[in-house]
């Protein structure tokens, strides 16, 4: 795949050669990574620590709420997932495949 993960000005490129198989093992690497970051933050101070991270507004969030954004984000994005399957398939919500 040729990814540099972990890199944070790596260009973004489509996955459209990638197996299903390799981008399942991104994932399943970046849930690794994350369980592993929050699991060393709640260890160090729990989740009514401030984060390191300072707003614009010059505040800075505590971990339960950064953990909120993060899986308030990532279920949206799961959502906007079934929607373009949704029109791709015609089901909706949890119907199985045809």
């Amino acid at each position: 795949m040729g990814r540099a993960v972990g890199t944070p000005d790596r260009d973004h490129r489509s996955a459209a050669e990638d197996t299903p198989e390799g981008l399942l093992a991104l994932w399943r690497g970046a849930v690794a990574r994350s369980r592993a970051i929050v699991d060393a933050a709640l260890g160090a101070g729990g989740p009514d620590q401030l984060g390191a991270y300072t707003t614009r507004s010059g505040e800075r969030p505590n971990l339960r709420r950064i953990l909120l954004d993060l899986i308030e984000e990532y279920a949206r994005h799961a959502g906007r997932a079934d929607l373009i399957r949704e029109s791709v398939d015609g089901l909706a919500g949890e119907d199985p495949p045809r």
